[in-house]
């Protein structure tokens, strides 16, 4: 049933029964910029995110040692790395009309990558996630020592797919069932306020068995292209099911294409660029590598309705636009750091489970 429902969300339309002539080649004259474009802003969010990790690594120390080491402030930007306590507290907001008082920062940017997936479909999960970036240079590293990456069948690959959105409707399930009373008051106490740190400390105080399924995860993602982001991911998931009526998609034109097939070969989601009009698919992440590789004039672009193309600073501009936006706003309106005291949250995070205590 899943595997039906993927299939379904997949659907594009087909390209018409051509005749098998050969084309002739109107190469471009302009060079394609997008992928130096999609790296800067992948990069820059990804040193982003690890400059985030350190400042709050810092806070945490700090608190648990009662101020004895050097003070660092909590960057509320660590509750982008909450989505499943986002996701509770956008629901809080949706029924309410209120916004929360804990973890505000996280539903906020949760709003933003959706509002990014709903305008650009899946640009989130290849121009802005930290995880689709690593797994992206791993993939490419790998096929760069090897010349090759590795594929699952497809009786293996469809229903391995449909995993992340199990995961995704259990998650969408256990929240939906949750009320704003419910949600309130655990994210409010003792655990749910300090959720990052707990997170954190997942991390720090890793089991032999969590170390060996992230190594694992790390080493299929070599030797399968995008193995998290394409077949367990729940929040790559989320971003799919928004972009399926995003107006934005990959359109090709069938007379100045030469049906060399370039573009289906470097589609980092598998998909059959090359014999399809317009790519549909929950899958397609608006990498545009299909775009960049393509060497005729006019026969693949991403569009809006009416064929007007994205360019891919555009893109770039738009990402940054939601996602600078909702910070600004956030900060302006005083719902972007926690209300609680910093005396108390040092109180919180002492007493949370595996704290280190110098």
């Amino acid at each position: 049933m899943a595997s039906r429902i993927l299939e379904w969300m997949e659907a594009s339309t087909p390209s018409p029964a051509v005749s098998p002539q050969k084309k002739k080649l109107v190469r471009r004259v302009q060079r394609d910029r997008s992928q130096a474009i999609r790296r800067g802003v992948q990069y820059s969010f990804l040193f982003l995110n690890l400059w985030i990790g350190f400042q709050f690594y810092g806070f945490v120390r700090y608190c648990e040692s009662a101020g004895a080491t050097r003070k660092f402030s909590r960057p509320a930007g660590v509750e982008g790395w909450l989505p499943i306590a986002s996701l509770m507290n956008l629901k809080f907001f949706l029924v309410t009309g209120h916004f929360p008082q804990a973890l505000c920062a996280g539903m906020l940017l949760l709003s933003a990558f959706l509002a990014i997936s709903f305008l650009l479909r899946k640009a989130f999960c290849s121009w802005l996630c930290p995880v689709g970036t690593l797994s992206e240079i791993l993939w490419k590293l790998s096929k760069k020592l090897t010349g090759r990456t590795w594929q699952l069948p497809r009786w293996l690959d469809l229903p391995l797919r449909a995993l992340k959105y199990l995961v995704m409707a259990f998650f969408l399930f256990a929240v939906g069932t949750m009320s704003a009373g419910a949600i309130e008051q655990f994210l409010s106490g003792p655990y749910g306020a300090v959720a990052d740190v707990q997170m954190l400390n997942f991390f720090r105080h890793l089991s032999g068995t969590a170390a060996v399924v992230l190594i694992l995860l790390a080493m299929l993602s070599v030797f399968i292209q995008n193995f998290w982001c394409r077949y367990l991911c729940p929040y790559g998931a989320l971003m799919g099911i928004a972009a399926l009526i995003s107006p934005a998609r990959i359109e090709r034109s069938s007379e100045p294409c030469i049906d060399c097939g370039k573009c289906s070969k470097v589609c980092p989601s598998l998909l059959p660029v090359d014999q399809l009009v317009t790519i549909r698919s929950a899958e397609c992440t608006a990498c545009m590598e299909c775009v960049a590789i393509c060497p005729a004039e006019g026969a693949l672009a991403f569009t809006l309705p009416r064929k007007r193309t994205i360019a891919p600073w555009a893109v770039a501009a738009a990402i940054a636009f939601f996602f600078l936006g909702t910070v600004v706003y956030a900060r302006l309106s005083g719902h972007w750091n926690p209300s609680i005291p910093e005396q108390t949250y040092m109180e919180m995070v002492r007493h949370s489970d595996l704290a280190i205590h110098p």
